[in-house]
């Protein structure tokens, strides 16, 4: 697949201390027919200033500039619809890829004629170090399977234009990317695969698992609300369907690569 395009979608917002990081991480990739569309979202600090840098030394790279701050899922489907490959992935400012990830997933997904594709992860701390966590990627995912859960790392998953078109996030404050993907997999005509290799790096702030473990509760159960559009009690019962797969199935897929 060496021929196909990938665009790359990046929002970023006041992601100066690693966009350089990120970016790079793209040009490193051994596949290496790519656009990146990076869309400056009313950064304050030097985010802007560095991905333009880059614009200039590659003509693979797009940047474009939100006047105000909109938010990233806006971002991410500005970029989509600007978008002009085979195939989408998505990368966040702050993440990182394997130099083989692009190359590895494309062969994977032609090799089992996929619409939609995921990898397994690893966790990295704010100066990028290992922080010994690996979040596994399931075998096969339905979208009934996708539903119980967000089981696609947004930075990992990969989808066909000829598959499922240029899909849109929901205008949710949180959980768009889930939505997504559900969607992506319920269009596409069959099931996604996960890839065992870990292909891609989750940089984790300090604050970010307790705020998301507060966050469970109201953004998730707006994503059977909101975006499945299910009445509030249905929504309640899929939210308790929603927490006994992320206490009781999910910790199956960490993996602790030291003690």
């Amino acid at each position: 697949m060496s021929d196909k395009r990938v665009s790359i979608i990046m929002p970023a917002y006041n992601n100066g201390a690693f966009i350089g990081a990120a970016i790079e991480s793209v040009l490193a990739q051994t596949h290496a027919h790519w656009e990146l569309l990076i869309v400056d979202d009313a950064s304050s600090d030097d985010t802007l200033a560095q991905a333009e840098q880059f614009q200039t030394k590659d003509q693979r790279i797009r940047v474009f500039v939100m006047a105000e701050n909109q938010g990233a899922s806006f971002c991410r489907n500005y970029a989509t619809k600007k978008s002009t490959g085979d195939f989408i992935a998505f990368l966040d400012a702050d993440d990182l890829w394997a130099p083989e990830k692009l190359e590895r997933q494309l062969a994977f997904m032609q090799a089992h004629d996929l619409g939609v594709s995921f990898t397994a992860y690893k966790q990295v701390d704010l100066q990028g170090n290992d922080r010994g966590i690996v979040v596994l990627s399931l075998t096969e995912l339905s979208a009934a399977k996708q539903k119980t859960n967000n089981f696609i790392g947004n930075l990992t998953g990969m989808y066909a234009v000829e598959r499922v078109g240029r899909l849109m996030a929901p205008e949710m404050r949180k959980r768009q990317d889930w939505a997504l993907w559900h969607k992506a997999i319920t269009v596409s005509g069959g099931p996604a695969k996960g890839m065992a290799e870990t292909l891609a790096s989750y940089r984790v702030s300090p604050g970010s698992m307790s705020s998301r473990k507060w966050g469970l509760i109201q953004h998730n159960f707006a994503f059977y609300r909101q975006y499945l559009g299910y009445s509030w009690i249905k929504s309640c019962l899929w939210l308790l369907v929603f927490f006994a797969i992320y206490f009781f199935e999910r910790p199956r897929y960490i993996k602790k690569t030291r003690v």
